[in-house]
């Protein structure tokens, strides 16, 4: 199955950087303003969805969705909800974080979502990139400066870090204190991140 990008109207620096991120085969969704990107990432439209509050509708011959201004889904949620209604079960949210911290967190919301729908979602942007675990591990290469992992739903329990240098065993990190910030991969290792209950939002840092 052909992973899903959606593309958000938030600043893209580094297009070279983001555009390592994408596959041949991705299948990309521009969402309104995420238009403005086109030129940058080099590659087109399978689906367009918007409101056009911010972008103008370009016309262009591809399938395209308009939504009403006034709704309860922003249009990048509308574009995942979409997605997932089409089969896709891979997100890759590109332009989806930046100045508007309510869209950014609403946007980092949306992995919770699909997490929720057993559904692999990822936001990378010029600095980092963005995961959740939950059921299946997940891994940090020595490649990345940092990692942290946050808490952003409930409580994480049984929780263990391995192959970094601040490891855990049993670990609990709560909402309301974050101490898994800006932890480091060991030379010549790969960090593995496990929870057993609950979920935990993964940054690594480029």
């Amino acid at each position: 199955m052909r992973r899903c990008v959606i593309v958000g109207g938030a600043d893209i620096h580094d297009y070279p950087l983001i555009s390592n991120t994408l596959r041949e085969d991705d299948w990309f969704v521009y969402c309104d303003s995420g238009l403005k990107h086109m030129d940058g990432l080099r590659r087109l439209p399978d689906l367009i969805v918007g409101d056009f509050d911010s972008h103008p509708n370009p016309g262009m011959d591809i399938e395209t969705l308009i939504l009403p201004r006034e709704k309860d889904d922003t249009d990048t949620v509308y574009a995942a909800k979409e997605a997932i209604r089409r089969g896709f079960n891979e997100f890759l949210l590109i332009g989806v974080t930046g100045q508007r911290l309510d869209h950014t967190l609403g946007n980092v919301a949306i992995l919770l979502y699909l997490d929720s729908l057993d559904r692999k979602g990822m936001i990378a942007d010029d600095l980092s990139e963005m995961e959740i675990v939950s059921r299946n591990p997940a891994y940090v290469s020595e490649s990345y400066s940092y990692f942290s992992l946050l808490n952003i739903t409930g409580c994480a329990q049984n929780v263990s870090v391995t192959g970094a240098k601040y490891p855990l065993t049993d670990a609990e990190i709560s909402c309301e204190y974050p101490y898994g910030i800006s932890n480091e991969v060991l030379p010549g290792q790969t960090a593995e991140i496990r929870v057993g209950c609950g979920k935990l939002l993964l940054i690594r840092i480029r």
